[in-house]
């Protein structure tokens, strides 16, 4: 970047997330974007998943370093960071001992086999120095990225069509691709009402330890005791959990507020989940005190709130004070048993709770849309794509295919940031005046 701020003439700009994070920058027509935004894992770990296929993916480096060596580089090489404390070193003519390898930012030195592999590599390429030997890393590395990037754009090639070098991050690639695929029409909100009432609606995860304790008591944990009630811990997790909720009846199109009368009329449990036309709600809900001891571990209907003191138990008041505490003023999404005013749901989470004895007291709006399953083919074929995949980064390239569009639909682009980048001084002074 230093060097990129000499260059005169030239419009620099930046797409970032804030100040230090930033996903691309351009120079006059050259964008330079980041492969991390597309695979996450490490190099050393997507070069060992594409060496299962074979040498011949690697026509970057094979090109360079010739068949017969290649083998050699097909792994992350080793370096130490912090023995290059001057450029004297890089005149050395042979390697520092193992305990220069070590790093004080992982913890960790080399094993034995890692610093045979380091002499090896070093005799093999007939090197003469330290310089040599930090060349070789650094153009093995950036070789290595630019073949497993280029079988990363095949891929994308072959399965959507789209090539991943336009693109700047994998949300962004795959809400194309799902678009793609499916040929859908979404219409677009320009009510601002609307929008702002299905934002609402939008609250996060849940993350919690409602129930703080348990210990299983059966035959086969240690401290079986025949003589207590037998019971279990069970772990249990949904697979494909946002596959699943993005393979249901979506909003399409035809949104409006429906008028009294019909909210008169509408009885939302007799609605069905796949129907032609979708409900999201504004209602007021009762929870019945007789419900509190069944759902106290889980309640239905959670609420972004800020937790005051005088919300607190005695216990946790206590705590507060023994441990010289202060309460948070951060909101924080959390489930309780206190009634509802003006909580935007959809009518499939309404009928949950209708069902499980909550008590709809209120409508207050109601907005209705025609929905279909429109993202399921796209969602079945990652599913389907992601079972044949023989390695884990196609795993989890299949994977992440699905969830980043279940992120892309939830962006809140209020929260993006514009920062521009300046290597004019007039253009600067300009700016403070």
């Amino acid at each position: 970047m230093q060097a990129i701020g000499k260059v005169e003439g030239k419009q620099l700009n930046c797409i970032a997330n804030n100040m230090e994070k930033y996903i691309s920058f351009s120079l006059g027509c050259m964008d330079f974007i980041d492969s991390l935004q597309f695979m996450s894992s490490s190099l050393q770990k997507l070069v060992e998943n594409l060496a299962k296929e074979g040498s011949s993916k690697f026509r970057h480096m094979t090109s360079h370093f010739g068949e017969e060596r290649i083998s050699l580089l097909l792994r992350k090489q080793v370096y130490p960071y912090e023995y290059f404390d001057s450029e004297a070193k890089f005149l050395e003519s042979q390697l520092p001992p193992i305990e220069s390898f070590y790093s004080t930012l992982s913890g960790e030195g080399i094993t034995t086999l890692d610093y045979a592999h380091a002499q090896h590599v070093w005799q093999l390429f007939n090197i003469q120095n330290l310089g040599q030997y930090h060349d070789l890393y650094v153009l093995s590395d950036v070789l290595a990225l630019a073949d497993v990037f280029e079988n990363f754009r095949e891929i994308c090639l072959n399965y959507y069509g789209l090539d991943a070098a336009h693109f700047y991050t994998s949300p962004g690639l795959a809400w194309q691709a799902a678009l793609k695929m499916t040929g859908v029409k979404l219409e677009l909100l320009t009510d601002i009402d609307m929008h702002l009432f299905i934002e609402k609606g939008l609250r996060g995860g849940i993350s919690m330890i409602s129930h703080r304790h348990a210990k299983a008591n059966n035959k086969h944990v240690p401290s079986y005791d025949q003589n207590q009630p037998i019971n279990h811990v069970m772990y249990l997790d949904a697979n494909n959990l946002y596959g699943w909720a993005m393979s249901q009846a979506l909003p399409v199109e035809g949104f409006r507020w429906i008028n009294d009368s019909e909210i008169e009329n509408l009885n939302i449990c007799d609605i069905a989940d796949d129907s032609e036309n979708g409900y999201i709600l504004e209602v007021d809900l009762e929870y019945p005190r007789e419900l509190h001891d069944d759902h106290n571990e889980y309640p239905l209907a959670p609420e972004k709130l800020k937790v005051t003191n005088d919300m607190l138990s005695p216990y946790a008041k206590k705590l507060l004070d023994d441990l010289s505490l202060k309460g948070t003023s951060t909101e924080k999404l959390i489930p309780n048993l206190h009634p509802k005013q003006k909580y935007v749901v959809h009518y499939r989470n309404l009928k949950l709770y209708l069902s499980l004895g909550m008590k709809l007291t209120k409508i207050h709006r109601v907005m209705t849309f025609e929905q279909r399953p429109w993202l399921k083919t796209y969602i079945d074929f990652n599913t389907e794509k992601r079972k044949l995949a023989t390695n884990e980064f196609e795993k989890d390239f299949f994977k992440l295919m699905n969830n980043a569009v279940f992120g892309k639909t939830m962006e809140n682009l209020r929260k993006r940031t514009d920062i521009k980048l300046l290597n004019d001084q007039s253009k600067a002074r300009k700016i403070n005046q």
